[in-house]
């Protein structure tokens, strides 16, 4: 299903959005923003644009992790180290609503683009600050990436098999949340101002949200002493929940958060005498008892295809999944119901396939209207509408801030 702009009006609309920022929280929330119809202006240096548009495969010498990140926002050129990049920004600022940035604390003061002059500029600005580790502490000026807040955070500890080594995940998992995050923090900013009419600094850290999803491992070590292990695909909290192998080779994910989930299982792979079991009636206690647990069901998992395992856990109205790779979930039915990958098309690749906006809205929602444009392809055009004559323009451009 290729997009276009939906008929109603999309409940962003009006809101300028300028992303300062680099690789993928920062740029990730203000791709989120213009999913759901927030002008946004992607800004980047004159000749280091965001590394997004280099990670990962290309195609035709094209990126292809840019196209999706970079969706839905125009994209200019401006060297903020530069008199004149300096002063453009400040006059884009004045009519900006939000600015998303990720610079090391301290950059934009250094360029004198600290929050004191943008704020001056623009009273009802929300400057929205992405870093690893927050604006102050002792780590503050470190680098900071994704991987370091997977580990700072606890995730990469309890990550991997009993007796493994921890394990990172194999995509941007801490800077994902965080991106979503800084979404969320941005529309309460916004909230604010509706009431006080004034702006204010969003201070994201990343290490920070992939900790909140980690749920409540802090409150059981502060209460409890307790400290999560490493248990592989089972879970401390309830059992059986695992992986396991089918006949035909593929393999398939089953949970029993639910205890009546859990009995339904059982009974399904013809164990009902463990339902029977004063263990079985708490989560923690089928956890201890993960070894039986998952021998019954891995074992009659086992003696059947995958088709058959789905169907009947479906009849049985159990909770299972299979394990899916991309390839996999590019021809998923539910997948396919939900248009979860939708068809973008862009005048550099033509077709694209790539994740729609992240929910629907019934009255107000989002669309994909284009894909990660060219580096600086709007340049001359916000110039304009901000008001630079081709004179002024050519000039900043013979200065090196274009």
């Amino acid at each position: 299903m290729t997009h276009a702009k939906p008929p109603t009006t999309p409940p962003l609309t009006g809101l300028r959005v300028l992303d300062l920022a680099t690789l993928f929280a920062g740029p990730l929330a203000a791709t989120m923003l213009g999913d759901f119809g927030a002008e946004v202006i992607k800004v980047e240096h004159p000749s280091r644009p965001d590394p997004s548009r280099g990670h990962g495969p290309s195609k035709d010498g094209v990126g292809l992790w840019w196209k999706l990140l970079g969706r839905n926002k125009r994209t200019m050129t401006l060297d903020l180290s530069t008199p004149g990049g300096r002063e453009t920004l400040l006059r884009l600022a004045a009519t900006a609503d939000v600015i998303v940035e990720n610079f090391r604390p301290g950059t934009l003061e250094k360029w004198d683009l600290g929050w004191q002059e943008l704020s001056a500029a623009n009273p009802r600005l929300v400057l929205t600050r992405v870093t690893g580790f927050g604006q102050f502490g002792p780590y503050a000026r470190r680098p900071g990436f994704g991987t370091l807040a997977e580990a700072m955070s606890g995730f990469a500890a309890v990550t991997g098999e009993p007796g493994g080594p921890p394990t990172l995940p194999p995509f941007g998992l801490a800077d994902s949340i965080a991106g979503l995050a800084t979404a969320y923090a941005v529309l309460t900013a916004l909230a604010a101002r509706e009431r006080t009419g004034r702006g204010q600094v969003v201070d994201m850290a990343i290490i920070e949200p992939i900790l909140t999803v980690l749920g409540p491992q802090p409150l059981w070590y502060d209460q409890l002493g307790f400290v999560q292990p490493r248990t592989g695909n089972r879970s401390t909290n309830n059992a059986p929940r695992n992986t396991y192998r089918t006949a035909d080779g593929h393999w398939v994910a089953v949970s029993t958060s639910a205890q009546s989930i859990a009995e339904r299982v059982l009974r399904l792979v013809g164990r009902p005498e463990l339902i029977a079991e004063p263990w079985f009636a708490s989560g923690t206690e089928r956890a201890a008892h993960a070894d039986v647990l998952d021998e019954a069901v891995g074992g009659w998992i086992a003696r059947h295809t995958r088709a058959e395992v789905i169907e009947a856990f479906e009849k049985a109205e159990a909770a299972i999944a299979p394990i899916q790779d991309v390839r996999d979930v590019m021809t998923d039915p539910q997948y396919a119901a939900l248009d979860t990958l939708t068809t973008v098309e862009d005048p550099e690749l033509g077709p694209l396939r790539m994740q729609n906006v992240l929910f629907r809205l019934s009255e107000t929602p989002g669309a994909i209207s284009w894909a990660g444009r060219p580096h600086g392809a709007d340049t001359d055009a916000v110039l304009a509408e901000l008001g630079l004559t081709e004179r002024e323009i050519t000039t900043l451009r013979k200065e090196g801030a274009l």
